[in-house]
């Protein structure tokens, strides 16, 4: 069973998708051929997101590390970036059965009627077996390494629910799509409260500037393609020791700032063909619903946050934030995790924070400040926990990927960052039996909750 999982995670996306869009196009009516090219779109999508996404590691990569060098920016959490861990997710007992563990949930949940979602991200199941895999080995039990991951899931299937209606709104193209993905989901109702409590400051509540209103304002420096050069010529410049070293290295700084206005100008257009993949899909799956159960029923198919990194604002607040991150690391009181592999993944930390900002570009800013500055406390707090897992992992595989350098304590922006992963793993770490009930009663409470919701709305044909 875990070798047959662990080879389809091998696959990856890529692979899969064009496999599983195709079996489901078939499903639900879809002539073959039509499936297929559905499902090859959004492989091909998954392929030049990851080209996109190593160009932005290996060109940011160094010159951040430079960056560290020359200003002593070195903290004791060693940033291992989310492919380590989600190594070490999936080399533990919890990680070889999350998959059909988690799909029997999700089955369970519908035939309840408690959730909408089908959630087919099977990549992204890594984020429940790593908050399973931490709490296994803090706790030494895998039952409780499982609890952990399936109130995960489920927070994440009802979370998916609640926000889907909004997601597929700002989003074009999304409809009949929800993001089961929890470390997005988890920074939810930080957007929701700050972008609220934002419509009180005087001064702010004036201001409306999303990414089009970036470009009519600012013209051309208002464009994320300008705006990557001249964030990767600054790092560029603040990666030499002096100016004589900038004088140098004129031509590797401009090649890094022509790379980071790549990854902006191409990320949008990649993700395009996500969209043109699953709209035959989306509106097949709708058509069978209505033909089977009325204007009434309701099903979202639970897609990777990959779809929709490429806004405009999300682009736009990445960028500036990277910088800025690195200066809160060393600011912040008690944090000692400094993001440099991980800062490639600060797009998803806004895919459903713009929908509650809707795509304001300072409200979304404000927002990802917030979430930062906790989640870099947070990878802090788990950190001795995260090294035991990644410690036992290298120790049974030899994974040079997991290995913890000496002197260092493991971290990862993602998932060890999102409030969801701190706020279970807290629960069972600090309150033990007494923390398990209640994220068993939280988890009740959100299901029944969303099974009424979901009554309601089908009362009334919404």
């Amino acid at each position: 069973m875990e070798e047959v999982f662990s080879y389809i995670i091998g696959l990856g996306a890529a692979v899969m998708m064009p496999v599983i869009f195709t079996i489901l196009g078939v499903c639900i009516g879809i002539k073959f051929s039509k499936a297929l090219k559905s499902g090859l779109y959004v492989g091909v999508g998954f392929v030049g997101l990851s080209i996109i996404t190593g160009l932005l590691t290996s060109s940011l990569g160094p010159a951040l590390g430079k960056v560290v060098e020359n200003y002593g920016l070195e903290l004791q959490v060693f940033d291992m970036g989310w492919p380590a861990a989600a190594s070490v997710a999936y080399n533990t007992l919890v990680g070889s059965f999350i998959i059909p563990v988690c799909l029997g949930v999700n089955l369970v949940l519908l035939l309840l009627g408690c959730t909408r979602t089908v959630n087919i991200d099977l990549w992204n199941y890594w984020h429940f077996a790593f908050i399973g895999a931490v709490i296994y080995f803090m706790t030494d039990s895998v039952a409780w390494g499982f609890f952990g991951a399936i109130i995960c899931y489920i927070i994440t299937l009802v979370l998916a629910d609640m926000t889907a209606k909004r997601f597929q709104k700002f989003y074009p193209g999304m409809e009949g799509i929800s993001i089961p993905q929890p470390f997005c989901q988890g920074f939810m109702p930080f957007a929701l409260v700050i972008n609220k409590a934002l419509d009180y400051v005087p001064g702010i509540n004036k201001v409306n500037i999303d990414a089009e209103g970036m470009k009519k304002k600012f013209g051309l420096f208002g464009e994320p393609l300008v705006l990557g050069v001249i964030i990767g010529i600054i790092i560029g410049c603040l990666a030499c020791k002096d100016w004589d070293e900038i004088v140098n290295n004129i031509p590797a700084t401009l090649k890094l700032g022509i790379n980071m206005g790549a990854v902006m100008e191409l990320i949008p257009r990649i993700t395009s063909l996500f969209i043109e993949g699953l709209k035959p899909i989306s509106e097949a799956t709708k058509e069978l619903i209505k033909k089977k159960f009325g204007d009434k029923k309701e099903l979202y198919i639970g897609m990777s946050p990959a779809l929709v990194i490429g806004h405009p604002t999300t682009l736009v607040v990445s960028l500036l934030l990277i910088p800025v991150t690195l200066l809160l690391a060393v600011a912040l009181p008690g944090n000692q995790f400094l993001p440099l592999a991980s800062l490639a993944g600060m797009f998803y930390v806004f895919v459903m924070v713009l929908p509650y900002t809707n795509g304001n570009v300072l409200r979304s800013f404000i927002v990802g400040l917030v979430v930062i500055c906790i989640g870099l406390w947070f990878v802090t707090l788990m950190s001795p926990d995260f090294t035991s897992a990644a410690t036992d992992v290298y120790n049974n595989t030899h994974d040079s990927a997991v290995a913890v350098p000496q002197g260092f304590q493991a971290g990862a922006l993602d998932f060890a960052s999102s409030p969801l992963s701190t706020l279970i793993y807290s629960a069972m770490k600090y309150l033990k039996y007494v923390g398990a009930g209640l994220l068993i009663l939280l988890t009740m409470g959100m299901v029944i909750w969303n099974k009424v919701q979901i009554k309601k709305s089908e009362a009334v044909g919404k």
